[in-house]
């Protein structure tokens, strides 16, 4: 029974977490799409009265804290339906964010946009990391 425990403890010990490095890292840019930086997305709000900001983060990261203005939708759950009730006309301007560059919610958001003939894309590849760690304004 020792034996066992030890085992056990020695295998709970050994295994780690996949390292960030693992994970994937988004494209640099989204064919189509136009890429933004923290300070270029504030330029875009600020000159581009229909812009509809994007986040395509899980409701509960959005909950903790977005950019301001920016509406919730997760890339798994946009449909060519859903965007089009938020965007019902293909020359809104949309700019997609998610975590950052090691997350794609965004990146794949960009792209089905654009497959639905969306003509103006931003995408922001810094996301929330970049925006955060720039202590940009956070709504809740």
């Amino acid at each position: 029974m020792v034996a066992i425990r030890v085992f056990l403890l020695m295998f709970l010990f050994s295994w780690t977490w996949p390292a960030a490095a693992d994970k994937p890292v988004a494209p640099v840019n989204v064919p189509g799409a136009t890429s933004v930086s923290a300070e270029r997305l504030i330029e875009l709000a600020a000159s581009t009265s229909q812009l509809l900001i994007i986040d395509s983060r899980r409701r509960e990261e959005f909950d903790k804290g977005h950019i301001e203005g920016a509406v919730n939708l997760l890339d798994t759950d946009m449909t060519q339906s859903a965007l089009s009730r938020l965007a019902p006309k293909p020359d809104t301007p949309l700019l997609f964010y998610c975590n950052g560059e090691r997350c794609l919610r965004s990146s794949n958001a960009a792209k089905l946009a654009l497959d639905w003939g969306y003509q103006k894309v931003y995408w922001f590849r810094g996301g929330w990391k970049e925006w955060s760690d720039k202590n940009l304004p956070v709504a809740k």
